[in-house]
């Protein structure tokens, strides 16, 4: 950590660490990312890719980006509503679209996300991309139709105050818990079961220590990129505007390769366990939408008006796409 905090915001080097492993959705946008911009800047910049688990927590790779110690990371709105509420407007249920199609539009020209980036300047983080891992997807030791199953059920939760309250809501008891320590306490039945999207659950494998998986179509799990405000402004304007295109060219990429991953890992899961697969019928997942919905009085309360008009832009966009 000393050693990354004497790095320079005009580095040659810029360093990107991850939330997730090496062959994650989120190392795929890495390495095309580092592609591109060791391209587009004709070798003047290098950049170093830190898997989960080599620089900290999540939390800790948002403190060091703040600190300038590292440049680049992804901070997911599942730990970063403790500190910008207004970002915990991702982590709602029932909220975005069935079709992912109108929800890669709203991600990329909502002007809500021009309100969100407001919120992460004032915490020195510079917002670059938002981009969508896949559907939240539960995993339990017992299966889940009904909000009545989810009473008392230990899942483990990113420590969001917006989502504690959603599963409290849903009657579980929500149990934030580090994502390297997820398995053992699946396994030591700590937790009854967890939520990541499809990919994450078969490369931490947590389908090993569970009976169960539930395509509930909840929630996206959706992550942001961040630099800190001070490397970004310390830029000169031909790097901004190399940085700028790179993120926003590489929006249908990571679209594309996350359904790839998901998509792909899910018949690995199939193949590799017995593990039963249930997806809720549109009857069953109605029964949920009540309930879930009412996380989003939470997030107004703790989110302010800007998050209100945050959460009220992004619906407005939602139902535009939807009818077009």
């Amino acid at each position: 950590m000393a050693a990354l905090a004497s790095a320079g915001v005009q580095a040659d080097t810029w360093r990107f660490a991850l939330e997730e492993v090496s062959g994650s959705v989120q190392d795929a946008y890495a390495q095309e990312f580092k592609k591109r911009i060791e391209e587009a800047s004709g070798g003047d910049i290098d950049v170093e890719i830190y898997p989960y688990g080599a620089l900290g927590t999540s939390s800790q790779l948002t403190e060091l980006v703040q600190s300038d110690a590292i440049q680049l990371t992804f901070a997911s709105p599942g730990h970063l509503a403790s500190v910008i509420p207004e970002s915990g407007v991702f982590t709602l249920h029932f909220l975005f679209s069935d079709d992912n199609a109108v929800n890669e539009e709203v991600l990329g020209n909502s002007k809500a996300i021009d309100m969100l980036s407001e919120a992460y300047t004032e915490q020195n983080l510079q917002l670059l991309g938002v981009i969508p891992e896949g559907w939240m997807v539960w995993t339990g030791n017992r299966d889940i139709k009904t909000p009545e199953d989810m009473e008392g059920f230990k899942i483990r939760t990113m420590t969001s105050p917006i989502l504690v309250e959603s599963y409290r809501g849903y009657g579980a008891n929500p149990t934030p818990m580090p994502y390297s320590e997820v398995y053992s306490g699946l396994q030591l039945g700590q937790i009854d079961g967890q939520v990541n999207p499809v990919f994450a659950i078969q490369e931490m494998s947590f389908y090993e220590v569970q009976d169960y998986m539930i395509q509930a179509k909840q929630a996206q799990f959706i992550t942001t990129l961040v630099a800190s405000s001070d490397f970004y402004s310390g830029l000169d304007d031909e790097q901004q505007q190399m940085l700028d295109k790179v993120t926003n060219e590489m929006r249908p990429y990571i679209f594309e390769k996350q359904e790839e991953y998901n998509a792909d890992r899910l018949e690995k899961i199939k193949e590799d366990s017995d593990i039963e697969i249930i997806t809720l019928t549109d009857e069953q997942r109605e029964a949920f939408r009540p309930v879930g919905e009412k996380g989003w009085e939470v997030y107004r309360e703790q989110s302010g008006e800007r998050g209100s008009k945050i959460l009220d832009t992004l619906q407005a966009d939602i139902k535009a796409a939807e009818g077009k």
